[in-house]
C-alpha cells in the first residue's frame, strides 16, 4: 500500500468544506469567482479522498468479519470474495491521490504561445516547420482548443521560416510544454532527384501566456518603434506605418508584429513579450531548483534534440523517454496524445521519486 500524507489530505478536505460554506453564504461577486475557481480545482481530489476513506472503512469492516470467530460460513465466504476487490480499489485511489498531490506547475492551466522556426536544412526545414505547425493545429482541434496564427514568415519553397500561434483552452500549456526543443526530420525531399534521405530540423518553443498580473513591464523599460510593413521581395504591403517593434531594454528581447492593424500589432507584440519575459523568469527559477535536483523531462534547453521523425520507416522517436512509435502518419495528423501522455507520466514519476527522497 502507498503511504500518503494524511494530514495534508485532511487539510484539503477541510479547506474544501470551508469554501463550500463561504460560497453558500453569498460573498461578493469577485470573491465568489475566486472561491469557485479554487473549489473546482479541488473537487476531483476531495472526491477521491472521500472514496478512499469509504473504501478503507469497507475493507476494515470486511477484515473484522473475517477476524470474528462468530462470523458464519456464508458471511465469511462473502467477505473473503469482496475483500480483494476493495483492496484493489484502495490501491488505485491511493495512486490517483498521490498524483493529484504532486506539486502543481502554476502555468499548467495557462494558454500558450507556440513558436516554430526552421533550422538546418534550408527549404526542407521550412517545409518541415509547416508540417509541425499543421500537426499542432490538428491536435488543438482534437482537444477543442482555439488555435490562431499570430505571425508568419513564409519559406521560399513553401512551409515557414518562422510561424507563431496563440493556443487557448483548458490545460493547453500542461499538454504542450514538453514540445519545446529541436525536432529532427529524416525523409526524401520532394526536390531530391536521387531519392536520398536528408536530415533537417525545426525548433519549437512553447511559452505560457502571461497576464499583466504575472509580469510587470514598466513603460520606461520598453521602446516601441513603428515602421512600414513589407512582404516577400521587399514590396510594401501597405502605405502606412503599421508594423510594430517592441524592444525590452533590460533584456534586449525584441518582438516584431507586421500585420495590417497597428493597434492589433502593438497588443500582439506585448502579448508575446509578456510570454517571453514570464518564460525567462520561470527558466531562472527552474535553474535554481535544479541545482539540487533534476525533475523535468530533458533539460528544457531549446537547443536540445528531443524528437526524430523518420518518414521512410514511419517512425517517431522521443529521445528523452526512449519512446518509439511506428505510426508517424497518424501523429502528423494530430494524434499526439500517446506521446504527450507518456511525457507527462515520465515527469510525474520523477516528481514522485523526488517526493520519496524528501
Amino acid at each position: 500500500m502507498i503511504s500518503l500524507p494524511r494530514d495534508r489530505m485532511d487539510q484539503v478536505v477541510k479547506r474544501f468544506d470551508m469554501l463550500e460554506a463561504q460560497m453558500a453564504a453569498g460573498p461578493a461577486p469577485d470573491a465568489y469567482v475566486k472561491m469557485a475557481s479554487e473549489y473546482a480545482d479541488m473537487q476531483e481530489m476531495v472526491a477521491k479522498i472521500r472514496a478512499l476513506r469509504a473504501a478503507e472503512q469497507e475493507a476494515a469492516d470486511l477484515q473484522a468479519m473475517l477476524d470474528d470467530k462468530a462470523t458464519d460460513a456464508e458471511m465469511r465466504a462473502l467477505a473473503e470474495a469482496d475483500l480483494p476487490g476493495v483492496e484493489e480499489k484502495i490501491e488505485a485511489l491511493q495512486q490517483d491521490i498521490q498524483i493529484l498531490l504532486l506539486p502543481k506547475d502554476a502555468a499548467d492551466e495557462k494558454n500558450a504561445i507556440l513558436e516554430i522556426r526552421a533550422g538546418t536544412g534550408g527549404d526542407e526545414a521550412a517545409l518541415f516547420a509547416g508540417d509541425l505547425f499543421r500537426m499542432y493545429e490538428r491536435y488543438a482541434a482534437e482537444k477543442g482548443w482555439r488555435f490562431e496564427t499570430v505571425s508568419a514568415s513564409d519559406g521560399d519553397a513553401g512551409g515557414f521560416k518562422e510561424i507563431v500561434a496563440s493556443v487557448s483552452g483548458k490545460g493547453v500549456f500542461a499538454h504542450l510544454k514538453f514540445e519545446s526543443g529541436v525536432h529532427r526530420v529524416q525523409r526524401v525531399p520532394a526536390t531530391e532527384a536521387q531519392g536520398r534521405i536528408h536530415t533537417s530540423a525545426a525548433t519549437v518553443a512553447v511559452l505560457p501566456e502571461a497576464e499583466e498580473v504575472d509580469i510587470d513591464i514598466r513603460p520606461e523599460d520598453i521602446r516601441i518603434d513603428t515602421m512600414r510593413a513589407s512582404g516577400a521581395g521587399g514590396q510594401h504591403v501597405n502605405t502606412t506605418d503599421s508594423a510594430v517593434r517592441i524592444t525590452h531594454l533590460p533584456t534586449g528581447i525584441m518582438v516584431v508584429q507586421a500585420e495590417k492593424s497597428q493597434h492589433q500589432n502593438r497588443a500582439r507584440a506585448m502579448q508575446i513579450l509578456r510570454a517571453k519575459l514570464y518564460d525567462m523568469e520561470r527558466s531562472r527559477a527552474a535553474e535554481e531548483r535544479s541545482e539540487s535536483r533534476k525533475s523535468q523531462v530533458g533539460s528544457g534547453d531549446r537547443s536540445e534534440r528531443i524528437r526524430t521523425y523518420n518518414f521512410p520507416q514511419g517512425r517517431l522517436t522521443d529521445h528523452r523517454i526512449n519512446l518509439t512509435l511506428y505510426k508517424l502518419d497518424r501523429v502528423m495528423e494530430g494524434e499526439l496524445d500517446e506521446v504527450v501522455d507518456a511525457l507527462i507520466a515520465d515527469h510525474q514519476s520523477k516528481l514522485l521519486a523526488d517526493m520519496k527522497e524528501d
